[in-house]
């Protein structure tokens, strides 16, 4: 009966810890997107656009994080955006970001269309991937490449 007991109770642990953990991961669709960044003005908005496939993405992603983790008692919102297919959300985003123990803010792009999002975030965005927003007030520049630590750093503080 013991057994029982810790295999029930062990199942309900991790049941419950990955249903918690998915919630990290949430829809957005670019509507969305501006509208968070309309209402936090007085922000620098950092907000990634990568992919689980993407190698350039995945080796970026850590200078993010570690952005977010130096720079966290400023007003800094680094939003991670992936433009994995929404079917990929449980199979392939989720365990990603769990796998990685991600800190920041994650969503995955819902949207149908690439063209229509890819034109409004950018139109001299050419769709490839990574990519990164950077906002602060009226201020706005879009990079189409690869970070290291130090470029997305400087990139930052010219904000």
């Amino acid at each position: 009966m013991k057994i029982n007991v810790f295999k029930i109770c062990t199942f309900l642990f991790f049941a419950f810890s990955i249903a918690g953990y998915s919630q990290n991961v949430k829809l957005m669709n670019i509507d969305q997107l501006n509208e968070r960044i309309k209402n936090g003005k007085d922000s620098t908005y950092v907000v990634n656009f990568w992919a689980t496939w993407c190698a350039p993405c995945i080796k970026e992603l850590p200078h993010f994080e570690k952005l977010n983790a130096e720079f966290k008692s400023e007003k800094l919102a680094v939003l991670l955006v992936s433009v994995d297919f929404k079917s990929k959300l449980n199979s392939a985003v989720i365990p990603f970001v769990k796998r990685k123990s991600m800190k920041s803010q994650v969503f995955l792009l819902n949207e149908s269309d690439p063209q229509k999002y890819i034109d409004r975030i950018d139109k001299s965005w050419s769709g490839s991937i990574p990519a990164t927003l950077f906002i602060k007030g009226d201020q706005r520049k879009f990079i189409e490449s690869e970070f290291t630590y130090e470029q997305l750093l400087t990139e930052y503080k010219k904000l």
